[in-house]
């Protein structure tokens, strides 16, 4: 960053906390190799390469632990592998893997530390190492934060390299011909005189030698798969109806259960009577659950209407019962007694405000958001005296594991997970709660396999969701130009929320509460983000682009409407603020693909750009939007991201416009209202999104400038929302503050 930048106390504080961390944990745990845990249990003949690689007489297995939930992250982990060890994906057997340390995810990790993603500075880099070092040691897997890719994508292709090297090896130790006179292709090794060994032939003699560690990565123009057109490897079954879904799965002699929970998050059971639904065609049994009753049938569909009949007192949960009584206690939070972070101060903006001719303010509101992931949540569960087997998508496998295997009363080593693709997160399946009471049901059935299913109603009350959120702006222009911007955002942690029920509130400032506004690189003279932790609500979770998905459109519509005071060009104005070069260059791009040429169409017809920096990656989105006597239609969309390298071009494109359409879609129509503690929506009829005929042109450019890998799974939904607002605004001059954007306007 060419300017120099106020360094909160309290980040260095962190900083140094990290790095003091992964000191303290020792130089030698960090650098010690984690075992392969591949190698147990392998039969003659066979081989483990690395713990992505395994080799049997029947074919090659490539494990790609991070958890693919729609996103098409297995098809990339396989296609990475497969790069550096010269076979066809779709001829490997892909295998999620069992939880094992070999498998954490270091990213995730050092993302959530109190830098920005572009700070490459000496303070920044030490501290992520820091936290890299303490989650390997701790061993943490998870899928979450648009990390998969930029934390596997160098480790999955040097297994493959390793792989290779080390099938070479034992090739040339076979035939006395050196190894770099040897090459592979087609899941060959294949000697100078063109005679072709296949690795499943190589496998034992591999076994039996270390493997090859030194060794080179290819260079992207020596790429056969990366970069390129390729084929996601469960597109067929997708495509064919053939992909098992957790909801799809049948075992011998399965029974089929759901549950229904107290209503408010948390709260208990006073009592129930079950007598009516004891005796409902198809029941086998009811039992208590944690915070509910669980109830057994011979399918899904009679387990639901069983559990509807129950009588079920429920007593209280310990947050506030309506939205409104919420929002007073977000308003009451905006003190100094609830700051908790202040990670972005640049100048002295109290004096640029109090001297400003015309302060402008406003305040801004996002509600709660369901996940409503399509495929219902479901878990099969076996359960014996000495052994657990669960079948279930999940994007935190070892806290699965583990949490079951504590609830079981079993060793974690006899806990088995069968991990299925997922139809849908978006953040919902970084929780567990669908599977507890999974095993809970089981255990009261067992050596015969129960599969739990949740209804939507259930699913989407017992969502821990977006967390509702407030935010109060101030900000000056002078002689055209923004000159001060003040962001103060307001609401509950999801980071205290989350890891307390998966494993412990993380210390210092809540980074998430303030990210996509703390860490926008705008070089604004005098500008300050603030966050304030309100008291815990109804517990909340991770959603698609957390953070970002609220602060961008705080941050940036009330940039646009600085801009507008100031009377420059939206685009113009992002441009000359902006302090980082990748992100110039998407603001430049997205201008380029719409033709820009101001917010102002004619005709009721309206433009809106937004910009945002989530999850490492610079997005800029252009929106189109027309007026009409029925309401609003959004006529085109163009979004340009730089994610640093694409390693799949047309599965990048599908990410960055299904998070836009996510994105508009929610801000358009969506919100959890609640009452008596429970929300008011639980079906898509009143929590619809967007319908198709509303459905957008969108037209994507992928830029290739960033230093960093990142990921795309998630970052265009943060500036979705925004330039819609601004394009609304634009067309009819209404400014929109708070989502849904339908409770002030009519889409058509």
């Amino acid at each position: 960053m060419s300017r120099t930048r106020t360094i909160a106390r309290r980040s260095f504080l962190i900083g140094s906390a990290a790095i003091a961390g992964g000191v303290a944990f020792g130089a030698y745990l960090v650098a010690r190799p984690i075992p392969n845990p591949l190698l147990q249990g392998l039969a003659e003949g066979e081989a483990a390469l690395t713990p992505f690689v395994r080799i049997t007489d029947k074919g090659i297995i490539l494990i790609v632990p991070r958890a693919d939930v729609g996103q098409g992250i297995a098809s990339l982990q396989a296609h990475l592998i497969a790069e550096e060890l010269d076979i066809d994906p779709a001829t490997a057997t892909l295998d999620p893997g069992q939880p094992h340390a070999a498998y954490y995810n270091a990213t995730v990790a050092a993302d959530g530390l109190p830098f920005a993603l572009y700070d490459d500075g000496r303070l920044a880099r030490m501290a992520r190492a820091g936290a890299k070092g303490v989650i390997k040691v701790m061993g943490m897997q998870i899928t979450g934060g648009s990390s998969s890719t930029p934390d596997m994508h160098e480790t999955l292709r040097r297994a493959g390299a390793v792989a290779r090297e080390t099938l070479k090896q034992a090739a040339a130790q076979r035939t006395g011909i050196t190894r770099a006179d040897l090459r592979t292709e087609n899941a060959a090794v294949i000697l100078p005189d063109g005679t072709t060994i296949a690795y499943v032939d190589l496998a034992g003699e591999a076994a039996a030698i270390d493997p090859v560690t030194d060794v080179t990565l290819r260079r992207p123009d020596q790429w056969r798969l990366l970069g390129q057109t390729m084929q996601r490897t469960d597109m067929v079954a997708k495509s064919t109806g053939a992909q098992v879904y957790g909801i799809d799965l049948r075992l011998p002699g399965m029974e089929f259960a759901t549950v229904r929970r107290n209503p408010g998050i948390g709260g208990a059971v006073n009592g129930y009577d079950a007598g009516k639904a004891a005796t409902m065609p198809g029941v086998i049994g009811i039992v208590p659950v944690t915070g509910g009753v669980g109830v057994i049938a011979d399918n899904t569909w009679r387990a639901f209407r069983a559990a509807e009949a129950v009588q079920i007192d429920w007593a209280a949960p310990a947050y506030p019962a309506t939205s409104d009584e919420m929002w007073r206690v977000l308003d009451a939070a905006h003190t100094d007694a609830h700051r908790n972070s202040r990670l972005r101060n640049d100048g002295d903006v109290d004096a640029a405000l109090s001297q400003a001719a015309h302060p402008l303010s406003a305040e801004y509101r996002t509600p709660y958001l369901a996940h409503g992931a399509l495929e219902p949540l479901s878990a099969t569960v076996l359960y014996t005296a000495d052994r657990l087997d669960i079948w279930t998508a999940t994007q935190v496998p070892d806290v699965l594991r583990d949490r079951a295997a504590a609830l079981a009363g079993l060793d974690p080593a006899r806990v088995t997970l069968h991990l299925l693709h997922a139809g849908g997160s978006f953040g919902r399946r970084l929780d567990i709660d669908y599977v507890l009471p999974a095993v809970e049901i089981a255990m009261t059935r067992p050596g015969t396999p129960v599969q739990t299913t949740l209804s939507r109603e259930e699913d989407m009350t017992h969502d821990f969701p977006r967390p509702m959120q407030l935010a109060r702006c101030r900000g000056a222009v002078q002689d055209g130009r923004v000159a001060a911007l003040s962001l103060d955002t307001i609401g509950p942690s999801v980071s205290e929320s989350w890891f307390g029920r998966i494993l412990f509130a993380p210390p210092g400032p809540d980074t998430l509460l303030v990210l996509g506004a703390y860490d926008q690189p705008y070089a604004i003279p005098d500008y300050r983000v603030t966050g304030y932790k309100a008291p815990s609500l109804v517990p909340v979770g991770s959603w698609r682009s957390p953070g970002a998905c609220s602060n961008v459109f705080f941050h940036d519509t009330f940039l646009d409407e600085l801009i507008h005071a100031a009377g420059a060009d939206p685009l113009a104005e992002r441009l000359r603020l902006i302090d980082h070069a990748p992100s110039r260059g998407v603001l430049e791009a997205v201008g380029e693909m719409c033709n820009w040429s101001g917010p102002a169409l004619g005709d009721g017809r309206g433009r809106g750009i937004a910009y945002g920096f989530a999850h490492g990656v610079p997005v800029a989105t252009v929106v189109d939007v027309t007026a009409t006597d029925l309401g609003i239609t959004i006529d085109a969309v163009w979004i340009a991201v730089d994610c640093g390298t694409v390693y799949d071009p047309v599965n990048a494109e599908a990410q960055v416009t299904g998070s836009t359409i996510w994105g508009l879609a929610h801000a358009m129509n969506c919100e959890l209202t609640y009452e008596d503690h429970a929300p008011v929506q639980t079906n898509f009829d009143r929590f619809e999104g967007m319908r198709l005929h509303q459905t957008p042109g969108l037209s994507v450019r992928l830029l290739e400038q960033g230093p960093h890998v990142r990921g795309l799974g998630e970052p265009a939904t943060a500036t979705a929302a925004p330039a819609l607002g601004n394009a609304i605004f634009a067309a009819t001059g209404q400014r929109l503050r708070e989502m849904p954007f339908s409770s002030s306007v009519t889409f058509a």
